[in-house]
């Protein structure tokens, strides 16, 4: 019980410290991380096109890793999903 509340007094503390943090963008970092997002949902787009039109699973992922190469966490430009 006492971990929940210790739990519950930290939680604005950290939400405080998380919006302090999102909010320290510089318009030209914030101009990057568009240019990053609308990057990583072209290659995302890609991919499915890829897919529609019948080419492997593998090959489309290789060519999604290619283009998110650099832009992303991990090498599917930060999305993961089961399959």
């Amino acid at each position: 019980m006492k971990k929940l509340l210790t739990a519950l007094a930290l939680a604005p503390l950290l939400l405080a410290g998380a919006l302090a943090h999102a909010q320290t963008h510089s318009d030209k970092e914030t101009k990057a991380d568009i240019e990053r997002h609308r990057a990583m949902a072209a290659a995302h787009e890609a991919a499915a096109k890829c897919l529609e039109s019948g080419k492997g699973h593998d090959v489309c992922q290789k060519a999604l890793q290619t283009a998110c190469k650099g832009l992303g966490i991990g090498t599917n430009c930060g999305m993961r999903h089961s399959h």
